[in-house]
């Protein structure tokens, strides 16, 4: 390779890199999407648009798995809000790419490169991003991919402050069969005060709900080396439930490694939702059962 060629390598290397660089969150997460191979649209909720994406198992019939990704980067530094929260590093979305079933990926309102169209705002991603315009509008959008392509049932899996969002939206279909949530922010309010962060004033706290109903299968996954969520905080909010179930990786933490970990919980999934009327024949008023799960 003659040395003008060789520089030339480097320069188109070097144009490439400055341009992934340059990509926002947002491009940056489509782009990954497509190359999953996952389909992409926009869907009108409230007064708001979701993008969402799909995988392409099957498009009628059976369970449809609905994941819902963590809070993203509301924040820029603890004084200044971030223009676009899209996550930068989408786990729900790797997640997804290995689930066999019918899936899709909600997004929330003003994510995904929406953050400037009205009646976004910045309280929409910070202190309310757990809202019930937020709720609503998410809810609404779902309802409308279900009117077009009806399922058996639906499981809501949300990682991070997708666990949130997971259990609120979860008693709002009576179609739920179950709730996962990974490294999941099951109280809002208490994981605040934890940290020492400021209030999410606005925002619904499922720990200040009525536990769902005892028929919808819960497993919530924790790290036990997790310092963004702390299992102490999950273990807690899950007691509250009915027939619900805290399973600690005692090796993993907030990020690591659930992809690994991934095609497991999902058949561990399905074994529950297979035995799920097993703990509504014990007692309707059965607490949370606690396991420990090491791995090297």
């Amino acid at each position: 390779m003659t040395a003008r060629r060789l520089w030339q390598g480097f320069w188109r290397m070097g144009l490439a890199l400055l341009l992934t660089a340059c990509a926002t969150a947002s491009q940056r997460l489509d782009e990954r999407a497509q190359r999953l191979g996952f389909t992409r649209q926009i869907v009108t909720g409230t007064d708001y648009n979701h993008v969402i994406y799909r995988n392409t198992a099957g498009s009628k019939g059976g369970m449809l798995h609905v994941y819902l990704e963590g809070d993203g980067t509301p924040w820029l530094t603890p004084n200044w809000i971030a223009a676009d929260p899209t996550p930068r590093e989408p786990l729900a979305l790797e997640l997804i790419a290995q689930d066999g079933a019918p899936s899709l990926y909600l997004g929330r309102p003003c994510y995904h490169g929406l953050a400037g169209i009205p009646p976004c705002n910045p309280l929409l991603w910070t202190s309310r991003r757990y809202g019930p315009e937020v709720v609503d509008s998410m809810t609404a959008a779902l309802q409308k991919v279900l009117s077009q392509s009806p399922y058996d049932g639906i499981v809501f899996l949300g990682y991070s402050g997708g666990g949130t969002l997971a259990m609120l939206l979860a008693e709002r279909f009576t179609q739920t069969r179950a709730v996962v949530t990974v490294a999941g922010n099951l109280d809002p309010d208490r994981w605040a005060a934890w940290h020492g962060y400021s209030p999410l004033t606005g925002s619904l706290n499922p720990a200040s709900r009525p536990p769902l109903r005892p028929d919808i299968v819960q497993l919530h996954f924790a790290g036990g080396r997790d310092e963004k969520v702390p299992v102490e905080l999950t273990h807690t909010a899950a007691a509250q439930q009915s027939c619900a179930r805290l399973i600690m990786i005692d090796t993993f933490d907030h990020e690591c490694c659930w992809q690994s970990e991934w095609p497991l919980i999902l058949a561990r999934l399905q074994t529950a939702i297979q035995s799920s009327g097993e703990c509504c024949r014990e007692s309707f008023q059965r607490r949370t059962t606690f396991e420990v799960v090491s791995q090297r």
